[in-house]
């Protein structure tokens, strides 16, 4: 341990948010120095990455729904976990490489994010990959924790502060106290499951097929929980289950807004459920606290009054939401003493 310390000195550490949908990483002093799609293309039927970084990330995602046989892109993260090892360890690799940019000769030292409702071999399935990718040491740190830190709740005193991570994959709720967890749910329900509806209302109801890009289009441009003073259309191209042929369809907010009650009906009672097992003390400072949410779902309209309407509490969308978690996670390393009766690290394990 004192050796890492020395060696702590000379190396760019870093904190990530390992998302479903994007990753970002935070470096002390610096912010989010990266902020990119959890994609990755490689050659159909294998593994292998093409072109090293023009086929991670950003030119990554571009590629989604548009490649050539020849050519996969994926995601290799699912509801908050590894889904493909190999090429998220490549997707990491890269990652790393690009925001380290060899500036020191260390490994750096990693924390990274994940949902509290892993089991045990996904969270080393989470450090190996990290350290084959190229950390020198790996911490983890449940979401719903990096959540709060990075939006300045006061999750290190005697009072409750609960939050709601909303997501691509997972949705985080927590009531936390004294820097650790008093209650926590997790379910897999999230801004993918959102795309999912959109697109399955298109296929019901205007016989269109959409990609998963449209869609994610559709709940950002249009997508509300609650009703808007103005409600909007939009024109959404796709093709015709019917005819096979390129057909574009005009949508209201109010059907797309219908379409989401699934979803948002699960993470309304995930918070629900949360708040229910409660102790009476911390239940009580929430009345005064109230809810804090951050992910990228606290951003759909509306998703604030709903879930006040549900709980009766106040509820706060945490400054630049997407970005709290890997905020929390650069935070987290900086403190790594006061909070090292909560961490999980590779050492851990040997």
């Amino acid at each position: 341990m004192i050796f890492d310390s020395l060696w702590g000195l000379f190396s760019m550490d870093m904190g990530m948010d390992l998302g479903t949908c994007n990753t970002l990483v935070c470096v002390r002093g610096e912010g989010i120095v990266l902020n990119e799609p959890s994609v990755v293309a490689v050659k159909r039927g294998t593994n292998k990455v093409l072109l090293g970084g023009a086929a991670v990330g950003l030119a990554a995602k571009e590629m989604l729904g548009k490649t050539p046989g020849s050519i996969s892109a994926i995601r290799p993260m699912k509801d908050g976990v590894i889904a493909d090892f190999e090429v998220t360890e490549a997707m990491l690799s890269y990652f790393i490489r690009k925001v380290h940019r060899r500036r020191s000769l260390v490994k750096p030292r990693i924390v990274i994010a994940t949902p509290s409702g892993i089991t045990a071999v996904e969270k080393r399935a989470v450090q190996n990959s990290a350290l084959r990718a190229g950390a020198r040491r790996v911490y983890l740190v449940e979401e719903p924790m990096a959540a709060g830190i990075g939006a300045d709740l006061p999750v290190t005193e005697p009072t409750a502060s609960m939050i709601v991570d909303i997501g691509g994959g997972t949705t985080e709720v927590a009531i936390m106290t004294l820097a650790d967890i008093s209650v926590c749910e997790s379910i897999r329900v999230a801004g993918d499951d959102m795309d999912e509806a959109v697109a399955a209302h298109m296929k019901r109801t205007y016989n269109l097929l959409i990609g998963e890009q449209t869609a994610e289009r559709i709940k950002i441009d249009v997508g509300s929980a609650s009703p808007l003073q103005q409600e909007m259309t939009m024109e959404v191209r796709g093709r015709d289950m019917i005819s096979g042929l390129p057909r574009k369809a005009v949508i209201s907010s109010e059907e797309i807004r219908e379409a989401l009650k699934e979803p948002i009906g699960a993470i309304l009672d995930c918070v629900t459920r949360t708040l229910e097992k409660a102790q009476p003390e911390l239940a009580a400072d929430l009345v005064e606290n109230g809810i804090t949410l951050a992910g990228g779902g606290a951003l759909l309209r509306g998703i604030d009054t709903v879930i006040a309407n549900a709980t009766g509490l106040d509820v706060f969308i945490a400054d630049d939401p997407l970005t709290c978690v890997a905020r929390g996670t650069a935070v987290y390393l900086e403190n790594l003493e006061l909070w090292k009766d909560t961490m999980e690290s590779d050492e851990d394990e040997f």
